[in-house]
């Protein structure tokens, strides 16, 4: 059988592994915004299906058993493009997720709904800013009068804020490093997407030892879709859903 896991993330590169050792035909689809991604194992492609006609033709194509949609939790158009498809061609679905942050005693977090309300949140909250929410949407925070640490995968594209400097890194992250970054760069407020997990957790727990505020944008609300929280109940519901497809 043929299984798709659509998705970059920690979480679908550990799936991925785990299928390929058991003898497994995966092919996991990169979305190719990032220059350098770690690779998964197994069959890799990269770039867009064009849309959910597009995906759903590649499914039907290519005779996958199932999809699994492993993508990251702010990824939206190809999570409503993968239940559309499913729903089309008749493709089991299920989206894993790893569960979001939970706020810890000492925090003091701001939740936001979006990039743009999180950008009205800030003036009341400090004058230099510790951006870490990825290099898509930052044109919400082009207009304010605020200075910005962006850190990001790859460099960003224009527009930006005009006071800013840009640290290209990538995860995981120490919690001493963070608060040292933090301290260094005399920042006062930290502004994070809900992605959850602990690759980049660390900057959760600087700001809490530092007493910072934190901006937190909410996940995007997903098509009801079957789903869980770890690789293991993704295992779990291959198992089930596969049992008697031809190997």
């Amino acid at each position: 059988m043929t299984l798709l896991i659509l998705g970059g993330t920690g979480e679908a590169r550990e799936l991925a592994k785990e299928l390929v050792a058991r003898g497994e035909h995966v092919v996991s689809s990169l979305a190719g915004r990032v220059a350098r991604p770690r690779l998964p194992d197994g069959e890799v492609r990269v770039g867009g299906f064009g849309g959910p006609e597009g995906l759903a033709r590649w499914l039907t194509e290519n005779a996958v058993t199932a999809m699994i949609d492993a993508t990251h939790p702010f990824a939206e158009r190809i999570g409503a493009n993968a239940a559309e498809a499913a729903r089309e061609t008749g493709t089991p679905l299920l989206r894993l997720a790893r569960p979001g942050w939970t706020e810890q005693p000492g925090d003091t977090w701001h939740w936001a709904d979006d990039l743009g309300h999180a950008a009205r949140l800030l003036p009341d909250l400090g004058e230099r800013v510790f951006l870490t929410s990825g290099r898509q949407g930052l044109a919400a925070f082009a207009g304010l009068d605020l200075w910005f640490l962006i850190r990001c995968v790859d460099p960003p594209a224009a527009p930006l804020p005009r006071r800013h400097e840009v640290l290209l890194d990538r995860g995981p992250y120490e919690p001493a490093k963070e608060r040292a970054l933090m301290e260094g760069h005399g920042i006062q407020v930290l502004v994070t997407k809900d992605s959850g997990g602990a690759m980049t957790a660390a900057k959760l727990t600087a700001a809490r030892e530092l007493a910072l505020p934190v901006v937190v944008v909410r996940r995007p609300w997903r098509p009801g879709t079957a789903g869980v929280t770890t690789v293991q109940g993704a295992l779990t519901w291959l198992s089930v859903t596969t049992k008697g497809s031809p190997a």
